[in-house]
């Protein structure tokens, strides 16, 4: 991967193997694939799927898309901070223009980012010429588009040496999946004897069809063997529950992690209940992929409460 000098990546991430009873019954062993630990600013996937994409935009500005709680929206914003580039966020929601900024729209704000924000049907039309082409009019000239969540063909093929880092390691890797580029990547790159899980935190049971969407437009078809478990996105995106965050305050106090809420603690909720549905076979090694921490204003996160009903932009 063509590696943006200043921002010294941890690579590759730490995989470190946890003991819980709730797997070690089941004959399952559980561990950690650390991407959060990839760099403070751009942990996890945002890291393997915005190095490709600054790589290619050369220094040029960026402009990209997410809502009023985006982790993708942050991480542009951090790098944009760091590389030295002008940053734009267009932002779902033009009621928000008018209100204080949240802790994650200040964190974008304060790292220098401009932030544009459209009405839903707006948000909605991005990818039509003639919307994009009046955003861009916003933004500084020569500016280059990074999509939503950061998921296109490069995003892809930057995630696929997150498989290449656990061939041999694992026989089923776990990852929460919003956009679904993490997953498309993931899988391609993972051996012939590995399959890829992915927990989707968005209900509507289209992410599908977007992976394999995905993997053609980086690879020309399907690639990998990959699968979606679509039961614990908890009610939608955002969507969070009493009993998700006891989860995740309980599954972080027996191994030392501040467990994100809306794309992590799902996904290891998930495998939690699929171990214990029988869902792997005694002997089973299962890798879970810690994709982020929790943000600014996110419980388990800064300390402050947050609001988990909150409409957050994808990740």
């Amino acid at each position: 991967m063509n590696t943006p000098p200043p921002l010294h990546p941890r690579l590759p991430s730490p995989l470190d193997e946890v003991a819980d009873e709730r797997f070690a019954r089941r004959g399952v062993r559980l561990l950690l694939k650390r991407d959060d630990l990839i760099h403070p600013a751009l942990p996890g996937n945002k890291w393997r799927k915005l190095a490709p994409n600054l790589a290619a935009a050369a220094g040029r500005p960026v402009l990209t898309f997410g809502g009023a709680y985006s982790n993708h929206l942050r991480a542009v914003a951090a790098a944009g901070r760091l590389l030295g580039f002008p940053t734009t966020g267009v932002v779902r929601g033009d009621e928000l223009a008018g209100r204080p900024l949240n802790p994650s729209l200040a964190r974008c704000a304060a790292d220098g980012m401009r932030l544009l924000f459209v009405d839903r049907a707006t948000y909605r039309a991005k990818d039509d010429p003639d919307v994009l082409a009046g955003l861009l009019d916003r933004a500084p000239e020569g500016s280059t588009v990074v999509p939503e969540g950061g998921s296109n063909a490069l995003a892809v093929r930057g995630c696929a040496e997150l498989g290449r880092e656990l061939h041999g390691r694992a026989d089923v890797v776990a990852v929460a999946c919003g956009t679904g580029g993490t997953l498309a990547g993931l899988a391609a790159g993972l051996g012939p004897d590995q399959r890829a899980l992915g927990i989707p935190v968005l209900r509507g049971g289209f992410l599908g069809d977007g992976i394999r969407a995905l993997q053609t437009s980086a690879y020309g078809g399907p690639v990998g063997d990959w699968s979606l478990d679509e039961r614990f996105h908890g009610g939608g995106y955002a969507r969070t529950s009493p009993a998700l965050h006891a989860f995740a305050e309980d599954f972080g106090a027996r191994h030392g992690l501040a467990v994100e809420r809306l794309y992590v603690a799902k996904m290891l909720h998930g495998l939690t209940t699929l171990t214990e549905e029988g869902a792997f076979p005694p002997g089973t090694t299962l890798a879970a992929v810690i994709t982020g921490t929790p943000g600014p204003g996110d419980p388990g996160g800064d300390g402050s409460p947050g609001d988990p009903s909150a409409p957050h932009g994808s990740g």
